[in-house]
């Protein structure tokens, strides 16, 4: 049994108002010579929201929920939180848990794949925090990627009903559903996995999401058609990145004729700003524009299973739960992934 004597929520982070965006972009991109008319235009999503994004608000409802159920299933664990580029940040979280006597912590990223960005960057800060903060820092061991999990599944396939209930039943007969993720660099794709096994073109990146894509709609009440596809791209145009993107694949399937699309943000656990503005916004007009159906799932959020998937997983760690996966795709543990 690994004896935690904390629990960690570490995610992203976003501003709060609209004189925080601009510190908060040159956070995200320190060090990566990103210039300053583009953070300027990409802060024009967030000013569009009054510089509020949602994720910070979404941290806090689900750590509400995971106290209640943690209560219920008779975890005595303090509960803490920590973000990558905005407050409440890691070092500053770490720090006070330091100061609380904490040593050992059980650690949940707001992501559930397995790639660079959403596991190894975050594995990365937690020990640049640690690092900081020196002798008696607590030990962080982050659990594993769970895209499998069936408390990630279940709320997607619940939402994703959802919106089709929410289409006009014409429309709901040649529907498409579209399961985005973020883009990545193919080379990141490429690289992401376990080591020794073998993955497809994307890697386990896109293995995962092929996965979840596949298991989401074998709960739905038919076999609707569907693909995954892409978004959020913003690296250079001369660098490949993973594609499909969403907008352009609505494009093309307004030109085969699919009266309707439903897209599934199945690469991600909430609806952040990317959900928001590049999926409610960018992607519903373009379908307007096509004059094709447009609806968009609920990511898990704080849904009941979720909440009670963080609670698993906190007792699978602590060696009182078996692991609950859906899928045999190659698992990446603590400190054996090549993501």
């Amino acid at each position: 049994m690994r004896p935690y004597d904390a629990f960690l929520l570490i995610s992203f982070g976003g501003p709060e108002g609209e004189d925080e965006v601009i510190p908060f972009l040159e956070n995200v991109t320190r060090g990566r010579n990103i210039p300053r008319e583009r953070l300027a235009e990409v802060g024009e999503h967030y000013f569009l929201f009054g510089g509020v994004s949602p994720i910070n608000q979404q941290c806090r409802d689900l750590l509400a929920a995971v106290t209640t159920d943690f209560e219920s299933a008779g975890i005595d664990l303090p509960i803490y939180w920590g973000n990558r580029f905005w407050t409440p940040l890691l070092t500053d979280t770490l720090e006070q848990m330091k100061q609380d006597g904490v040593r050992r912590v059980l650690a949940v990223p707001t992501s559930a794949y397995c790639n660079w960005s959403s596991r190894t960057a975050y594995l990365e800060d937690i020990d640049r925090a640690r690092a900081a903060l020196g002798e008696g820092a607590p030990e962080v061991d982050l659990v594993r990627p769970f895209f499998d999990h069936p408390g990630f599944v279940e709320p997607l396939a619940e939402h994703t009903r959802q919106a089709l209930d929410r289409l006009p039943e014409d429309q709901r007969e040649g529907v498409r559903l579209l399961f985005s993720a973020h883009s990545i660099p193919t080379e990141m794709a490429e690289r992401s996995g376990a080591p020794g096994q073998t993955y497809g073109p994307a890697g386990a990146y896109g293995d995962q999401l092929q996965a979840v894509a596949r298991l989401v709609v074998e709960r739905l009440d038919r076999e609707y058609p569907y693909e995954v596809v892409y978004q959020s791209r913003s690296g250079p145009p001369s660098q490949p990145w993973l594609e499909p993107d969403v907008n352009d694949r609505i494009e093309e399937l307004a030109e085969e004729g699919v009266p309707a699309v439903v897209v599934v943000p199945h690469g991600f656990v909430s609806d952040h700003m990317e959900v928001k503005f590049d999926l409610d916004v960018e992607a519903r007009e373009t379908a307007e524009k096509r004059g094709i159906g447009y609806q968009r799932a609920l990511s898990p959020g704080s849904h009941p299973a979720y909440v009670s998937m963080i609670t698993d997983l906190v007792r699978e760690y602590g060696g009182q739960a078996e692991q609950q996966r859906l899928t045999t795709l190659p698992s990446c543990e603590m400190g054996q992934c090549s993501c």
